[in-house]
């Protein structure tokens, strides 16, 4: 039996906001926007869904904030088919595949610079 997934291959799935205060960034966000979150320790918390039976995005805790904004993530069907399609196509994977709760990902860079990263179910 087959399962299906709200996933889209090489669609725009995910987006991870680095954040220097978690718990600063759960109220700003929550407080502008009514976001919840789903916490994964001390360093992550995932967006809901405004619908509530996914994520859309993440608040990531670092030291500083990169320049550039947030992370975008892609979703792929196969992952190791990204990564030899992203490197064809003249990027560069600059983090991973690495497994993380959830699946497996990579980052890269565009021929420009800019960073984006693909994301695997388990």
């Amino acid at each position: 039996m087959s399962e299906t997934t709200p996933h889209q291959h090489h669609a725009i799935d995910y987006v991870e906001i680095t954040v220097t205060d978690i718990a600063k960034a759960k109220r700003f966000y929550a407080g502008a926007f009514g976001w919840q979150f789903n916490d994964y320790g001390p360093g992550y918390a995932g967006i809901r869904s405004p619908r509530g039976d996914s994520e859309v995005g993440g608040l990531r805790l670092d030291e500083s904030v990169p320049t550039g904004g947030p992370l975008v993530l892609l979703f792929s069907a196969d992952l190791d088919r990204s990564v030899q399609a992203v490197t064809d196509a003249g990027g560069q994977v600059v983090n991973g595949p690495y497994e993380f709760p959830g699946g497996r990902r990579f980052h890269f860079t565009d021929p420009s610079g800019n960073q984006l990263g693909v994301w695997a179910e388990q």
